[in-house]
């Protein structure tokens, strides 16, 4: 039996997800990301404006009159979380830690699914694969999965994104929309992530602290890793440790840049520090953008 005040937590947090996709995100999520393709849908009477080339010669030659044959989207998609569990995820300096703005995120994603009739899938991974709840339609698949993501308990502590890119790798076996929600701490998964973006339309949301772009100067800082227990002290009050540890925070944010393009992958940046949403949002109409280009 869960604790109350944590089901009272899942409870807000799929009511804010809904009101947020009611409110901002239903539209633009559907304009983002293209159906599978097109189907026939009706033959109607050519009306001044329409294609030429859509005119059925077979129904015009029979009635004598022109007609245009009509064709809809074929909306289904798949889009699948595949969500980063590893215990740096707990990290925070904020009132959100990165495991919460992911939780989040991924209840915005799946509401937004659900209000498309689009199939949600989820997958959590530490070190190891931790769960893996398939793609399904409806909304009592919905809120479980948004509890799931919220509730998840790894028993792993480390972070392998190649372990859990090689998982859907075996599970996918068509066309999805794939969202990375990671810190992408990690080292040797570029290969697992370009096989990713050439098989699926691949999303990579970075979730950070600004206390991992910036130190502050709070003098000796006694520090130690969530993921393998090492310690260390650093003097947060050197100007020189201070700048040498935003430059490694940059070079790490501008690899994720790069190995993103790479493989084909949009990237979205996402903050403890508030935001997320708005993030979220913008890239959504950015997408939209992009599709209506000629």
């Amino acid at each position: 039996m869960l604790p109350r005040e944590v089901l009272r937590q899942v409870r807000r947090l799929q009511l804010r997800a809904r009101r947020v996709v009611e409110g901002l995100f239903g539209g633009a999520y559907h304009s983002a990301f293209k159906g599978a393709g097109l189907a026939f849908d009706e033959v109607r009477e050519y009306q001044p404006g329409d294609d030429v080339r859509a005119i059925d010669w077979n129904v015009t030659a029979r009635t004598g009159h022109p007609f245009v044959k009509r064709y809809i989207e074929e909306r289904e998609l798949t889009v699948v979380l595949a969500v980063d569990v590893s215990d740096s995820q707990g990290f925070s300096t904020r009132w959100q830690s990165k495991r919460q703005v992911t939780a989040e995120l991924a209840a915005v994603l799946a509401f937004s699914a659900l209000a498309n009739n689009d199939r949600a899938a989820l997958l959590q991974f530490s070190d190891r694969v931790e769960h893996y709840l398939p793609p399904r339609k409806g909304t009592r698949h919905v809120l479980r999965l948004i509890r799931d993501a919220f509730l998840c308990r790894p028993r792993g502590r480390g972070t392998s994104l190649r372990g859990g890119l090689d998982f859907l790798a075996r599970v996918l076996h068509r066309r999805a929309v794939v969202f990375l929600f990671s810190d992408f701490l990690d080292r040797a998964y570029e290969r697992q992530l370009r096989r990713t973006g050439r098989r699926h339309d691949l999303i990579a949301v970075r979730v950070s602290d600004p206390a991992e772009e910036e130190l502050p100067d709070l003098g000796l800082l006694q520090w130690q890793d969530a993921e393998s227990d090492v310690q260390g002290t650093l003097d947060t009050g050197s100007a020189r440790v201070r700048e040498a540890y935003r430059a490694a925070a940059a070079a790490r944010r501008e690899a994720v840049r790069r190995l993103t393009r790479q493989a084909d992958a949009d990237l979205i940046e996402a903050s403890t520090a508030g935001g997320h949403l708005d993030a979220l949002l913008r890239f959504f109409r950015l997408r939209e953008r992009r599709f209506r280009r000629p």
